[in-house]
């Protein structure tokens, strides 16, 4: 078989405005972008990185510059995966080889993963954290969502007078939060009470990487999500007992193909799945479109906070995202 070409790019993606979350602030999203070609058909793919873990653009262009003429080889998505850690760089060729592949065959990538034809997704619309009042502005902006996500900082009261302001403008909607690792174990009953009040839900991360056994006998009326604390398909069988629904994201454990793999082995456990994003253009959002056909809670909302998205791209209408086949793994790519 003929090597590949494969190009790799780092660009960044500029925020409409700053964006924040717990100990974090952006301006922009910073990416890599990867083609992969045969000379006939091309597979693209968009890497976002994992910013807590300090897989940022310039980490994930050193990995894949040390891996370029094994990846021109045109390995399988499965010797990829022993090739190159989680994170993402692999994300990026993972979802390159998937739209190559597809190509190649003249199949889209959702009928090549063995998957029904996919349907439009209700998403979450994510509300960054802010003042009480300029959050349930937001919330009131976002008319078509019934699905809103606030971002908390573990600022205990302040936080729960966030989720009051937006229950209020939206008493319609459903309310999940995202504690992106910001509370102490010793405020968690105070929490939940007080986020039960409002109808949220789904908790998201409360605690830090690391604190996960805090979590054990912990009896909550609302489901909780574990995100920073499930990174790969390794993570999965320690969330039972401890988390209720696990968040995958396609940066963190390095594509779609361990991302398909994370959901079977969730639903295998009696987990409830999640997919989610970190952040990126509809390029990055179209393969997670994909995982997100058999989860339960969807959160790709990445390019409602660009300044420019790239064209063609995913479609938000009544709440729900579409990405097309001209989006990103069409047969005729």
């Amino acid at each position: 078989m003929a090597r590949l070409k494969v190009t790799v790019k780092a660009e960044k993606l500029p925020l409409q405005k700053p964006f924040r979350i717990s100990g974090y602030v952006f301006d922009a999203f910073e990416v890599v972008l990867v083609t992969l070609s045969d000379g006939e058909y091309r597979g693209r793919g968009e890497g976002g990185g994992v910013y807590y873990l300090g897989d940022n653009a310039s980490a994930m262009l050193k990995v894949l510059d040390n891996a370029v003429t094994l990846i021109a080889e045109y390995p399988s998505r499965e010797e990829l995966r022993h090739m190159l850690p989680p994170g993402g760089a692999r994300n990026a060729v993972d979802c390159a080889l998937w739209e190559l592949e597809a190509a190649r065959i003249g199949i889209p990538v959702w009928r090549l993963a063995g998957k029904s034809a996919p349907r439009p997704l209700r998403t979450t619309f994510t509300i960054g954290a802010d003042e009480p009042g300029a959050m349930g502005e937001t919330a009131r902006c976002y008319t078509q969502a019934s699905n809103i996500k606030i971002k908390l900082t573990g600022e205990l009261d302040l936080d729960l007078a966030r989720v009051e302001a937006v229950r209020a403008a939206r008493p319609d909607v459903w309310i999940g939060v995202d504690g992106n690792q910001g509370f102490q174990e010793k405020e968690l009953d105070a929490l939940i009470a007080g986020l039960q009040a409002q109808r949220v839900a789904l908790l998201e991360q409360p605690l830090a990487r690391g604190r996960e056994a805090d979590l054990d006998g912990l009896r909550s009326p609302i489901p909780i999500a574990g995100d920073e604390s499930i990174l790969s398909l390794d993570d999965v069988e320690g969330a039972v007992g401890r988390f209720d629904v696990i968040n995958i994201k396609l940066d963190k454990c390095g594509g779609l193909t361990e991302g398909l793999m994370m959901a079977q082995e969730a639903r295998r456990l009696g987990l409830q799945v999640m997919v989610g994003n970190m952040g990126g253009s509809s390029l990055a959002m179209a393969p997670s479109f994909v995982l997100g056909q058999e989860c339960d809670v969807v959160d790709l909302d990445g390019p409602i906070f660009l300044a420019r998205d790239r064209h063609p791209g995913v479609a938000y209408s009544g709440g729900k995202i579409w990405a097309g086949a001209e989006v990103w793994g069409g047969a005729s790519t």
